[in-house]
Order: structure tokens, then C-alpha cells, then sequence
């Protein structure tokens, strides 16, 4: 496709195509002093591109608007090794701290300390997590069985505030991933994974445009037996979508994700367990054959785009959302019911105030339960069982809410190269639980609030960037999270929970200050943040409930989370037949209570402190790469007290493989964890371990080999 670049980051101009159209204007030239200048001819070249820029890099120059950090993930890259979990997704992105254990789709996800205490087998918390910027977190939080990796064309990471225009007024920010359209697909692509621990995984695809029309359908299979015991994990899913433009202004896309999983249980492990024998699960779980089931969780939406001129737009959306789940963990199962529905508006303009540049965008985001309920049911016939048909009911129990969130910002170029932001947000929220059987009670929490945004970016330079902001963020507890605290102590229903809670949202203040560019071969990005956390939404372990197993969630006193965010990718050598690079990602996370009655300044456990990516990687033309790459991480406390910690590890990997040159055909071969280190890659943490041994650690996989090939005609 040609067309004409005016832009530095457009492509390069392309020899044969012709001389570019030039067009001459007249400019002052350099004149000695006291003499006027006159006007002389100069040509100004417009070039001419039969390359268009990459998905993912007209979506980083869209982002380069926000003044604060961001980064976008090219599925290119991800695709040069396994695809397994998000995890490889993920991966290599300063702030992110994304870790699977057990070869699941549960992930150990937070951004900025978002959700650092909620386990792998939960819905996910404090991230706005959206298929292309339609919402899948719900008032429950996010249901995590969905983001399979295969089928992106790339992917948005806006940590903290910077998700604003999105609606994402949460901690940790928001994860926008963006799908494949039969605009950048192959009519026929075949991919098939396999490797170490059983693992397998294939994917059929198929995407094409028909006239006004284009379509994208992918189907994906997986299983794996697990490198430790009690956790093969399978899958399969479909994702399709198809677009149709109306006439040059008006087009719409429709959406749709359908996705089963079932994934073995193993509990935790102490640290000599991991470190002695990380294979092993809890006896008790592999006796109750312990697992978790997405029996087929289904996504519809759509997102039509309103071009109304050169300077505005309208983009509307929604989407409706079904994920049912069976948890079959304990002694009793627990089947939940969740349909919600989200809808959004935003409209965007450009316009031209008092001579100086002015971007605009407001937007209206919503998602309410529809129907969110947990049946439990008796799973043995022994214990406190024993006499009771399998299957009787122990407890019902309902969740009900809603988030609604009116935002509208302003950038404004005060001067050359220098944006102000200005924003606020209006957030109305709801949340509500009900026990049904075998007693009854609920509790309830509204809130209306103000959540303001303010900051600044500063373009000293086309390859420097200078930026800052102060926010609010506000994250609602999820509706389920409700039910804690008070259990039953007596009857079928013993050691569950009894009754609601009151929690309050978490709300924080956050200033930023960072840099992005490239100079010099070099390409960086590097933020420091500090939160002033109120009520932040923490789980903990009391004596009563770690009797009966559950954790208990409340809001914490006043803590502190501050760090810095570091990435540089830098091409070591460059010569014409390829080139020489290194990538590096940094996250330095600080996160503690501020004089707490009980901990006092103890830093929050479940979390390293130091975490670090980098990988060094040749790219030869001919179409032959290969890479080496190691992950360091400190370690990791393992109770609020901080006496019980996982040790630091560091890991290495390889990988390589071949693309063939102009043709969708590629081969890989990757090595994991080449010195079969024993780590914790998971920590979920108990409450005081008094200096004993807590079992609240996952393993990381051993030595791995990973294979797999992709064919597209």
C-alpha cells in the first residue's frame, strides 16, 4: 500500500519507485547582520513508502501523548519463542510482575503492587484488563481463563494513571490487549508447540479482507502434564472477530471469545519443600484430586468507530461476558455464575485553542453484575461428611455490583514541545453480598468520587522526552471479597464464611516523574513513582481463619508504594547482514506500611523488591536469530511479620530459531531454566510465621525443552 509519509516515524522512502513529488517554498536564509533577508527556494521531499508501519508502532507513536509509563508489546517478538501463558506474554516489561506456576492460566499479576496478595486461582485485581479497549474486568475483577496468547497482533501496558483515557482508575493501570484482523492475518496459518512436562499446544488460524469486510478466527488447543505433581493443565479456545466499513468514516468490529480450561491443584509448599523438592504437591490435595474448571467461559462484543471530521471521533462499545467456574479444591466444591455486562464511550477531538495544539477526550465506561453467585457442595463422604450424600448443598451465597466512571481529559501545548494534562473523573460504585443458605445476612457499599489527574511533557528534543503527573486512583474491593472474615463453626457449612464485611475502596495519591526516547542506539524509558496508599486491600491470615483454611481480606493502615520502572533496548552492533542487540527491563518495588499498630514499617511480603529481565539477541537478515536471556529476582517475604522469606534466584534461558524472509514460515527451538535452578516463582502470603515455615510458595518449572513450528500460506 503507498502512501505519503510526513511523519519521522513513518517508513523509509524506497528506491525505484519513482522520483517524490516536491513542492518549494520560499524561507529566510542566514543573512549577515544588519542585512534583510530574502527568500529563497529550498525542496521539501515527501517521500514515498511501500512499507506501512507495524500495528504496534503506530500504536507506541499514539501513546507517546501520555505523559507518563507506557510501553506496547509487538506479537511478533512474543511469537519468536513458546507461547504458553501469559507469562511469555508479558514478559521484559519494567513494572510488570507476571509469573505462572504449574503451567496454568492462573497468573501472579501486578502492576505498581496492584493485587500482590491475591492467589493464582482468583479473579484478577487492581488492573483494567480489556480486548481492544472493550472491558473483561467485571465488579468481580477479571476472570483470567480468556487471554490466551496466540491471536494478538500486539499489546498495551499503561501502568498506573496513564490508563486514564481508558477508564482505568485502578493502582496498577491497565492491560490492553489488541487482536488480530483479517487486515494483518494469513488466510491459512497452522502453529504447533511441544516440549518438556507433556507439553503441547496447536493453533489453527485464518484471516483475510473481502471487499468492505475482513474476518479473523482462530482456534487454539493445549495440554500439559506439569512439572510438578497435581498440575496438568488443558485448554481450548476459539477467538474471531469481523469488521465491516460502512463508508470511510463509520466501521465496526464484532468480537468473540469462547475458552475451557481445567487446571490440577498441588496447595503451596514451604521453601526447604521447594528448594529440596520442587516436583512435590500437598499430600491432601492430591488425595482430593484437587483442580479448577472454566467449563466454557464466552465474551461477545462489539466497538463501531464514528468519524464524525478530520478533528473528531466517537468510539461506542460493549460487551457481555459469561464465566461460569467449578472449584474443586476441598472438601466441598464451589460452583460459581457470573454474567456482566460493559459498555463504553469515548470521544476524542483535536482542536486549535488561542493558536496553541488541544486534544481532548471524554469517556463514559460502565460494567455491572448481571448474575454473580457460589453454590457449595459436598465433594467426600468421609469426616464431617461422612453419612452425607455427595453433592448436598452447604451454602448459597450472591454478589452484586457496578462501576461507572465519567472521565474527560485535556492535552494542551502551552509552548512548543511542552504538554499540560489536565483530567478528572467522576466514579460511582456499588457493591453487595448476600448469604442465602444455610443462614442469611448481606451487606452493602455506594460511594460517589472524584478522582483528578494533572501533568506535564516536556519534548526537549525528537528523541527526549521529559514527563510527570500526579493522580488519584481509586480500586473498588472486588464484589466477592465482601464475604470474609466471619465463618461458621459448626454444621455442614464449617470453616465457611457466615457473613459480609465492610470494605472501603483503596484509594491512593501518586506522583511520577520519568523519561523515554532513543539516542545513540539506544531506546529507554525510566519512571519513578510514589503511591500514598489508603485502605489498601490486603489478604491476611488470622488464627480463626487459618483453623478452617480461608483468607480474610480487610483494608490495611496507610502504606507506602514507591519504585522505578527501567527498560533500554540497545543495539550492540549493526552491520548489513543483521545486528547485534540487548534488552534490558528493571523493576525496583519498595512497598510497606507506614507505622503500623502491628508491623510498623515492615515491608508488604508476596513481592520482590528487585526484579530484572535481559536478554542479548542476534537478528540476521537471512532470517536466523537466536537469544540468550536471564531473570533475577531478590527475595521474597513470605509473612506480613517479614521473618520467613523465599531465597533470591536467578534463572537462564535460550532461544532460536528461523523466519523465513517474506514468507509466514518459522521454526523454533527454545532451552528454560538451563541450570535446573529450584525457586519459588509465586509467593502468597501468610500472616506471622514467628521465624517457622510457612507453606505459602509455588515452584517455578525446572530444565524445559520447548520446540515448535508456524506455517501461512
Amino acid at each position: 500500500m503507498l502512501g505519503f509519509c510526513v511523519d519521522q516515524a513513518c517508513a523509509q522512502s524506497v528506491s525505484g519507485q519513482g522520483k517524490a513529488p516536491v513542492r518549494h517554498h520560499p524561507v529566510a536564509s542566514a543573512a549577515s547582520p544588519g542585512s534583510k533577508p530574502h527568500p529563497v527556494s529550498r525542496p521539501e521531499v515527501i517521500s514515498v513508502s511501500a512499507r506501512r508501519r507495524s500495528a504496534a508502532d503506530v500504536a507506541r507513536h499514539a501513546l507517546d501523548s501520555v505523559p507518563g509509563g507506557v510501553s506496547v508489546i509487538d506479537a511478533k517478538q512474543v511469537l519468536k519463542g513458546r507461547n504458553f501463558t501469559n507469562a511469555d506474554a508479558l514478559a521484559f516489561q519494567p513494572g510488570v510482575f507476571a509469573q505462572s506456576s504449574g503451567g496454568g492460566d492462573g497468573l501472579r499479576l501486578s502492576i505498581r503492587g496492584s493485587g500482590i496478595q491475591t492467589g493464582t486461582n482468583y479473579f484478577r485485581s487492581g488492573i483494567l484488563m480489556m480486548f481492544d479497549g472493550l472491558p473483561v474486568t467485571t465488579p468481580a475483577g477479571t476472570p483470567y481463563e480468556l487471554f490466551e496468547p496466540l491471536g494478538l497482533r500486539y499489546t498495551e501496558v499503561l501502568r498506573g494513571a496513564n490508563s486514564f483515557d481508558y477508564g482505568g482508575l485502578q493502582l496498577g493501570g491497565a492491560i490492553n490487549y489488541v487482536s488480530q484482523t483479517g487486515y494483518d492475518a494469513s488466510p491459512f496459518e497452522v502453529r504447533a508447540e511441544a516440549g518438556s512436562f507433556g507439553y503441547n499446544k496447536q493453533q489453527v488460524s485464518s484471516g483475510q479482507v473481502l471487499g468492505k469486510s475482513d474476518y479473523y478466527v482462530s482456534i487454539t488447543k493445549s495440554y500439559r502434564g506439569g512439572y510438578q505433581q497435581q498440575t496438568a493443565a488443558s485448554s481450548f479456545g476459539v477467538e474471531a472477530n469481523y469488521g465491516y466499513r460502512f463508508t470511510d468514516n463509520i466501521s465496526t468490529r464484532i468480537y468473540f471469545r469462547y475458552r475451557q480450561t481445567e487446571n490440577g491443584y498441588p496447595g503451596y509448599l514451604t521453601r526447604d519443600q521447594i528448594l529440596s523438592n520442587p516436583k512435590q504437591a500437598q499430600s491432601t490435595y492430591v488425595t482430593l484430586q484437587s483442580k479448577r474448571i472454566q467449563p466454557g467461559t464466552k465474551w461477545y462484543g462489539d466497538m463501531t468507530t464514528i468519524r464524525i471530521d478530520d478533528r473528531s471521533k466517537v468510539e461506542v462499545g460493549f460487551d457481555y461476558q459469561d464465566a461460569p467456574i467449578d472449584i474443586e479444591t476441598g472438601t466441598t466444591s464451589a460452583a460459581w455464575g457470573y454474567k456482566t455486562v460493559a459498555g463504553v464511550l469515548r470521544y476524542k477531538r483535536d482542536d486549535t485553542l488561542w493558536g496553541h495544539a488541544s486534544q481532548t477526550t471524554f469517556g463514559l465506561d460502565t460494567y455491572t453484575d448481571l448474575e454473580a453467585w457460589t453454590t457449595n457442595r459436598t465433594r467426600v463422604g468421609t469426616g464431617s461428611f461422612a453419612g452425607v450424600p455427595t453433592g448436598t448443598i452447604v451454602r448459597h451465597t450472591s454478589y452484586g455490583g457496578t462501576d461507572n466512571y465519567f472521565h474527560i481529559s485535556n492535552n494542551f501545548e502551552a509552548f512548543h514541545g511542552f504538554w499540560i494534562t489536565a483530567a478528572g473523573a467522576l466514579d460511582f460504585i456499588q457493591r453487595s453480598t448476600n448469604v442465602w443458605y444455610p443462614t442469611q445476612s448481606g451487606t452493602g457499599t455506594s460511594s460517589v468520587n472524584f478522582t483528578p489527574r494533572a501533568g506535564f511533557r516536556y519534548v526537549v528534543t525528537p528523541h527526549v522526552t521529559l514527563y510527570g503527573n500526579v493522580s488519584r486512583s481509586i480500586q473498588p474491593p472486588n464484589d466477592w471479597q465482601l464475604l470474609s472474615g466471619n465463618v461458621y463453626t459448626s454444621g455442614l457449612a464449617s470453616g465457611l464464611n457466615s457473613s459480609g464485611v465492610d470494605l472501603k475502596n483503596q484509594t491512593a495519591t501518586t506522583f511520577e516523574v520519568g523519561t523515554r526516547g532513543d539516542l545513540l542506539r539506544n531506546h529507554w524509558s525510566l519512571s519513578y513513582y510514589h503511591s500514598a496508599v489508603h485502605n489498601e486491600l490486603l489478604s491476611v491470615m488470622t488464627p480463626l481463619s487459618q483453623l478452617y483454611g480461608n483468607a480474610t481480606y480487610s483494608n490495611a493502615s496507610p502504606t507506602t508504594h514507591q519504585g522505578v520502572e527501567a527498560s533500554l533496548d540497545t543495539d550492540l552492533v549493526k552491520w548489513t547482514g543483521g545486528a547485534l542487540g540487548l534488552r534490558q527491563a528493571y523493576t525496583y518495588q519498595d512497598f510497606r506500611f507506614n507505622h503500623d499498630a502491628v508491623f510498623g514499617n515492615n515491608k508488604l511480603p508476596g513481592i520482590p523488591a528487585h526484579f530484572y529481565q535481559g536478554e542479548i539477541h542476534l537478528d540476521l537478515k537471512n532470517g536466523f536469530y537466536a537469544a540468550f536471556n536471564a531473570q533475577v529476582s531478590s527475595k521474597v517475604s513470605g509473612a506480613y511479620d517479614n521473618t520467613y522469606y523465599a531465597p533470591s534466584y536467578h534463572i537462564f534461558n535460550a532461544n532460536m530459531g528461523y523466519q523465513w524472509p517474506k514468507k509466514h514460515r518459522q521454526v523454533f527451538i527454545s532451552f528454560n531454566n538451563l541450570a535446573n535452578k529450584h525457586y519459588a516463582s509465586i509467593v502468597v502470603p501468610g500472616y506471622k510465621a514467628a521465624g517457622q515455615q510457612l507453606a505459602v510458595m509455588q515452584p517455578g518449572d525446572g530444565f524445559g525443552v520447548f520446540a515448535g513450528l508456524s506455517i501461512g500460506l
